[in-house]
Parts: structure tokens; sequence; C-alpha cells
């Protein structure tokens, strides 16, 4: 039996969202998907003891708050509202001093540049702590 692999989705794009889900399903893998347009709403989730999460991953550049704004905001979350999640950033940006930036934080297990395909995808549920 395949156990079920939670991600939360955190980006402000629609079309980001659609198209990440449907590479995330057609990867083989059995992820569920929850998704957010804005990261302050993603954090209120995890804070108000929403759904648990295995994996998040996390556009950069988002109006409002960042994903740099969010994974500060994250790492002040209790040890139950992080929930062990593990981070993965999924952004536009090939920038190597985002992805250095990104790579810095502790709760982040990886950093992959959009669009996912569907090997990242699958190499993704490698990245959920067993």
């Amino acid at each position: 039996m395949t156990v079920v692999c939670r991600v939360m989705l955190v980006d402000d794009s629609e079309a980001d969202l659609l198209f990440t889900r449907i590479v995330l399903e057609r990867a083989g893998e059995d992820f569920e998907v929850i998704a957010f347009e804005e990261a302050s709403a993603a954090l209120d989730h995890l804070r108000g003891g929403g759904t648990h999460v295995e994996l998040i991953l996390l556009d950069i550049n988002m109006p409002g708050m960042n994903g740099f704004e969010f994974l500060d905001a994250y790492q002040a979350l209790s040890r139950a509202q992080r929930n062990g999640s593990a981070i993965v950033m999924l952004s536009s940006s090939a920038d190597p001093a985002d992805r250095e930036r990104a790579l810095g934080y502790g709760c982040v297990a990886g950093y992959v540049t959009k669009p996912l395909d569907i090997a990242a995808a699958v190499q993704l549920r490698r990245q959920v702590p067993a």
C-alpha cells in the first residue's frame, strides 16, 4: 500500500499552481496537494493545526509575503506546528544568490527551478523525512 505524501504548494500564480499539481499527479507518486496563493494563508494553516503536510513547495517571488519572509516566519513556529515538514523552494529564479540564500535556511531541503518536471517531482518524494 502506498503512503500518501501531502504537499502544500505556496505560489501566487494560479497557472503555476495548476501546472505543478498536474505534474505531481503524473509523477506516479501518491501526492495529495493543498494549494495557497498567499504565503500568509499557508502559515495560518500551519499555525492553526490544519491538515498535516510532509512537503512544502514554496515560491520565492510573491507579493505581500515572499518566500524568504515565509521561511523566517516558519522557523519561528513551534516544533508541533512545523511538524517535520520538508521545504523545497520551487522558483522561477535561477539566480545563484537566491539558491544559496534559500539553502542557508536549515529547514530548506532543496531548490528546484520552475517549471517542475516529472523527474524532479519523483525526486521530491525523497526529500520527505521518513
